[in-house]
């Protein structure tokens, strides 16, 4: 293998364009078709609309009411095998080819047709059923009316829309005002979108319905595919003076997110075809199992078979008169060669397949959603899974405190709880007396560097405590009180919320937090107030987050950041134990993060404040010059410790990896999470062994710099592959080629913060570069449009919903359930239909044998004996041939067929797995 890529540029299939969509229809606008547009969206006035928008109706049907039956129709008969028996129906209207009754040859045919499309039809009902149930939740609107309520097929751009608490947000919002901390925080809960806060903006604060008073509109870009940005202005024209302000991701709720705590009021500006998700999500396809195309094209090879004998018969009879005719009328004689009953059986066979499956006690929950499909399990090669959710129960556990020289498990926090207990709780004369000459210096040493680790860890995150009313207690007196009972805990990232959790559990405890202060109890009941003066949120470029913050009490303003060892080394001071510990917590499986403080005078925030506000007016380079503000003050931090995180993997996900891997399936994962937390999770979950190499993809944005990776990438054998989303489109773009053939070397791969139309091109790619079947495996909205693109499509039923459950091919409760799905039911399912498809063909072949050799029989034994002299010598012979012919036929009925079946056992042999365990 050859260290250098030539630079050839990929030439690239055409490939659908999310920009554009049409409606129900290519010449009318009637859906909201054509082009998108930017929008000016009148708040609470939908009727002001500049143009059509589409309806607000989810839609996962295959057809509709006037395209089922021409589409089910179109589907049996665009293949080979029906449309024979289609034609060959047809031709008895014929009266030269008729050769019996019309019913013997409509019959079987009309019922194989009705089979498929009740069949079809019940399968479009229950995903009509599951739509109209989305579709007719009822949510409450704000009009001149009052509050009125309204299905969600009713929502309409522009209309003020009021999401309650664990409610589905019904269509892209952005929102106006929240009923939690006064309006200045909200959570959602989505597997991709970050926590949202309301921010500073100048919504008016009174009653609901003044929203609908004033003279406001947002003006909103166009459509686009993209979740993580979002453009658009708001301004208000009756203020004096006007307001005009700008929104950004932070102000949008997308569609199918669920409102955690409170209740939000928000502005419609997108519906229908045009939602986020429904744009990357591809549309529902009707999925033909390889099995099956491979039956088809046996059957345009028996389909030769039957030619030829025809020619033959027809050759025997010297071609006399119409022999044309006598072609078709044998061919229509001999016709079992293709037996219509393979068909039947086949269909009925993967009824009971299905069922099967749907009633094993092992896997309870299993639901069979494409009966037509379940012997592709067992023919798997690639397995594509999300892994929030999936592979993970997305709760992050708080597993190890490293100090460099000391370290405090599961089993020694009560150690840790001590030290928290003793830096609040002791009197000042025991303090004195502990700063003694006589005192343990050790003792007093690791006590403060317990005590500011915890301090550090309960302040630098982006975590909001929120009050809920448990029916007892009054939220507000909660609130006011601190209730523990009450008390949640919401942040974006599941493992901050772990860390808090934990700082809780050991006497520190975050219980009051908006957007400029923030609120610690302490072991004793004492509350620490701190000032949020600046905070850095974590971005992927960065790997890291910061806060600074004023300790009202003492006012002593710090620093505090966290982030992964690979940056944080080089912010830390001079040590020689954070890359060796590192490493050894990331080889158990730990996300690892490394939290540093540095305190700060009055007068060098002040320096700071005043650049930092400087930078961020910038017109140009505005990122750059923010970044190199921050990067003044991230020098020579104070290295606290290092924590280790663990995300809690689904039951048995080891075990299934492990039966997957030694069963020949390469297992991808695909995730929109941060590199280092799926790097930690495929190691953690087993996905890559312990004897294996991680080859970690550097980032790269421009042609050059993906050649140079790649190379590198090339000299590596026998490793895992991690690359993030960014990186990936780039090597796609210039070398996709090279790429996917590097990429399915590789024992496994891990793509992380990849958006959903990643995960759908990554699939499509595998298909196509490889020719071999893949299955996804996701939980969540955003795994829909990979598990539609996969040949085989498995939803989890999980904490985000049953949306990817409802739009996969099979839908299971746990990932462990996967195991028996592919190594049990998949292998038998297309082990038994190889075995009942050699049967079918067989039995055809020997009845057409017979039939074959009957009229040929019968064909020479006319052409002899009508001859006007025989002789008795001539009969002798014609007896004799006679007897020939039989043992001729028997011969060919028992050899012919045997070596056809060894054919098909050959052509239809399933993959040999090994170290199976049932």
């Amino acid at each position: 293998m050859t260290d250098n890529i030539p630079l050839q540029p990929v030439r690239h299939k055409k490939r659908h364009d999310n920009k554009r969509r049409d409606g129900c229809c290519p010449w009318s606008r009637c859906c909201g078709g054509g082009d998108f547009r930017p929008r000016t969206v009148w708040l609470g006035h939908p009727e002001k609309r500049e143009q059509r928008y589409p309806r607000n109706v989810i839609n996962n049907q295959k057809y509709n009411f006037f395209t089922f039956l021409p589409g089910v129709l179109f589907n049996q008969f665009k293949y080979f095998f029906n449309l024979y028996f289609l034609l060959l129906a047809c031709s008895q209207f014929v009266n030269e080819l008729r050769l019996g009754a019309l019913y013997t040859y409509w019959v079987p045919l009309g019922f194989v047709l009705i089979i498929t499309i009740v069949r079809e039809a019940v399968e479009e009902m229950r995903c009509f059923l599951r739509d109209k149930e989305v579709n007719s939740q009822i949510y409450s609107k704000l009009s001149t009316r009052g509050t009125v309520k309204v299905k969600s097929s009713g929502i309409q751009v522009g209309d003020l829309i009021i999401v309650e608490k664990n409610q589905r947000v019904p269509a892209d919002m952005i929102f106006l005002r929240t009923s939690e901390r006064n309006g200045k925080h909200l959570s959602v809960i989505h597997p991709n979108f970050p926590n949202k806060s309301a921010g500073e903006m100048t919504w008016p604060r009174g009653q609901l319905h003044d929203l609908l008073q004033i003279r406001s509109f947002v003006y909103a870009e166009e459509p686009n595919i993209d979740i993580h940005n979002f453009i658009g202005t708001f301004t208000r024209e009756d203020g004096d003076p006007p307001v005009n302000e700008s929104l950004s991701i932070e102000n949008t709720l997308w569609a199918s997110t669920v409102i955690a705590s409170g209740t939000v009021v928000g502005v419609v500006i997108y519906t229908g075809k045009e939602l986020r998700s429904v744009m990357n999500t591809s549309n529902p396809r009707h999925k033909i199992g390889l099995f099956d195309l491979e039956v088809n094209c046996l059957t345009k090879i028996l389909f030769g078979a039957l030619v030829v004998v025809s020619l033959v018969m027809v050759a025997l009879q010297h071609f006399a008169g119409r022999w044309y005719l006598q072609i078709f009328r044998f061919l229509l004689l001999f016709s079992n060669i293709v037996p219509i009953s393979l068909r039947v059986n086949l269909d009925m066979g993967k009824m009971v397949f299905s069922w099967m499956i749907k009633k094993d006690s092992k896997i309870p929950g299993t639901v069979v959603r494409a009966s037509t499909i379940p012997e592709q399990l067992g023919r798997i090669s690639y397995l594509l899974t999300d892994k929030t959710g999936t592979l993970t129960q997305n709760e992050m556990v708080f597993r190890r405190l490293h100090l460099g020289t000391v370290a405090y498990g599961m089993d020694s926090m009560d150690e840790v709880q001590s030290h928290v207990f003793s830096a609040y709780t002791q009197p000042p004369q025991d303090l004195q007396a502990s700063r003694a000459p006589g005192a343990t210096k050790v003792r007093k040493t690791i006590s403060s560097r317990v005590h500011e680790a915890v301090k550090a860890i309960a302040l630098v995150h982006n975590v909001t405590p929120v009050y809920e009313s448990n029916g007892v207690t009054d939220q507000a007196e909660a609130e006011m009180h601190y209730e523990d009972t009450c008390r949640v805990y919401q942040a974006s990232s599941p493992d901050e919320v772990s860390l808090v959790q934990w700082t809780e559990s050991v006497g520190l405890t975050l219980v009051g937090r908006d957007q400029s202060s923030m609120q610690l109890r302490t072991p004793s009941g004492q509350i620490l107030n701190f000032t949020i003066l600046q905070i850095f949120p974590f971005t992927y470029e960065s790997k890291r987050m910061g806060i600074i913050v004023r300790d009202e009490s003492t006012g002593e303003i710090s620093f505090y950041m966290k982030g992964a060892d690979v940056v944080m080394a080089g912010i830390v001071q001079y040590n020689d134990w954070l890359e060796e510990e590192c490493g050894n917590m990331a080889r158990e499986g730990l996300r690892v993060l490394v939290v540093a403080k540095k305190s700060l005078t009055e007068e060098q925030y002040q320096d700071f404040e005043a650049r930092y506000v400087q930078a961020k007016l910038s017109v140009h380079d505005r990122s750059l010059k923010v970044a190199t503000v921050i990067e003044s003050l991230e020098m020579e931090m104070e290295l606290l410790c290092l924590t280790g995180v663990e995300d809690q993997l689904q039951a048995d996900v080891r075990p299934t990896l492990e039966i997957l891997r030694n069963a020949g399936i390469k297992v991808w994962m695909l995730t929109g999470d941060k590199l280092e937390t799926a790097t930690c999770t495929a190691k953690n979950a087993h996905l890559v062994t312990r004897n294996q190499d991680i080859h970690v993809f550097r980032p790269v944005t421009t042609r050059s710099e993906a050649h140079l990776e790649l190379n590198a990438f090339r000299r590596k054998h026998d490793c895992a592959l991690v690359i993030s989303g960014d990186s990936l489109e780039v090597c796609l773009k210039y070398y996709e080629y090279e790429f996917m053939e590097l990429a399915c070397q590789c024992p496994a791969v891990v793509c992380c913060r990849c958006a959903p139309t990643q995960k759908a091109q990554i699939v499509r790619l595998l298909q196509e570069r490889t020719g071999k079947l893949t299955c996804a495996v996701g939980d969540g909205g955003n795994d829909v449009s990979m598990i539609q693109e996969a040949d085989c499509g498995v939803g989890v039923e999980g904490k985000e919903g049953k949306q990817a459950s409802l739009a996969a091919d099979f839908s299971i409760t746990q990932f462990k359930h996967l195991g028996r799905l592919l190594m049990v039911h998949g292998r038998n399912s297309y082990k038994r239909s190889a075995a009942l498809s050699q049967f079918v063909i067989h039995r055809s072949l020997c009845i057409s044998t017979m039939q074959v050799v009957s009229a040929a029989m019968l064909s020479t034994s006319h052409t002899l004996t009508s001859s006007s002299f025989v002789s008795l010598t001539d009969v002798y012979f014609i007896a004799t041939l006679s007897f020939v012919w039989k043992v001729t036929a028997i011969t060919l009925i028992s050899c012919l067929p045997l070596y056809i079946l060894k054919y098909l056992r050959r052509r239809f042999s399933p993959p040999s797995y090994s170290k199976l365990t049932s």
